[in-house]
């Protein structure tokens, strides 16, 4: 069964060079409105378990949300998705410091920047901010990486760092663990505040 992972796969392929034809058949089939574009897996990974905690099926009301594989792809993927190409209405999370990629891409692609949502450093910063050093470790622990995090914050380079640079850092270490940690995170904000950006975000689709 065609599914909204077939799109977001065939457009992937389109922006690495390869022929539209395939995702602009899916759009149709699937009736696609909107694509959330996303600099990478992990920011994905929170969005859709944020979706999923407030019982939205988001490929189900026509979302795609889009795994760019970074900031410097947000123009390609506006000219293909946006205005210029298959016309969906666009939104996303963008960081601060990549906030000059985005006003390029999204002027040229005629897509309005009111509609991407800023993270003042990254989508795992807002997340760390917003549940406390404490409960993430927390979270660490229950997921099993309670060693690896002591064994991480005691290395030379750790040292004098504030903890939630540790934990971002942390993150990033292994293959997966950010993807990972974007669910896990989610999860752990419970009835919490919800990051902004993440918020209203969600709230935008």
């Amino acid at each position: 069964m065609t599914d909204m992972r077939t799109f977001r796969d065939a457009v992937t392929g389109w922006a690495a060079g390869g022929p539209g034809g395939p995702a602009r058949e899916l759009a149709a089939r699937l009736d696609v409105r909107t694509a959330v574009l996303l600099e990478g897996p992990s920011d994905v990974a929170a969005v859709e378990a944020l979706a999923e905690r407030h019982g939205r099926d988001l490929s189900a009301e026509g979302v795609c949300v889009v795994p760019m594989g970074g900031a410097m792809s947000v123009g390609r993927y506006a000219d293909l998705l946006g205005p210029p190409g298959l016309g969906l209405r666009l939104t996303g999370l963008c960081d601060e410091n990549e906030l000059g990629f985005y006003d390029r891409g999204l002027d040229r692609a005629r897509v309005p920047k009111r509609a991407f949502f800023v993270c003042v450093a990254d989508l795992e910063d807002e997340l760390i901010r917003a549940l406390g050093v404490t409960r993430v470790e927390e979270v660490v622990r229950a997921a099993g990486d309670l060693s690896a995090w002591q064994t991480f914050v005691r290395q030379p380079a750790q040292q004098g760092r504030p903890p939630e640079r540790q934990l971002r850092r942390f993150l990033g270490t292994k293959k997966g663990r950010k993807i990972r940690y974007g669910r896990l995170l989610v999860e752990a904000l419970d009835s919490g505040p919800v990051p902004a950006p993440l918020h209203d975000l969600l709230a935008s689709l």
